[in-house]
């Protein structure tokens, strides 16, 4: 997401000649889009985003059930 926030500032900052980017040739303006899809890519293909995702599903999972318990009464399991 850096890469492509990265991107549309540097490509506005070109389009509009402001500044030092400006006289930069359009490859290095137009790469963090290139490194976005890379990272995208890698991302997906190694599960890196599944793996986010399942993580914080399992702990909004575990703060519900705490919630509850704290609602009965019982104590919550700590880790030890």
């Amino acid at each position: 997401m850096y890469f492509l926030g990265l991107g549309i500032i540097l490509l506005g900052l070109k389009y509009l000649e402001i500044g030092p980017v400006a006289a930069w040739s359009w490859w290095w303006v137009l790469a963090p889009f290139g490194l976005a899809v890379a990272w995208w890519a890698w991302a997906d293909a190694t599960g890196y985003t599944k793996r986010k995702v399942m993580k914080k599903e399992a702990q909004r999972k575990q703060n519900r059930i705490d919630k509850h318990r704290d609602a009965l009464g019982i104590r919550s399991k700590k880790p030890r």
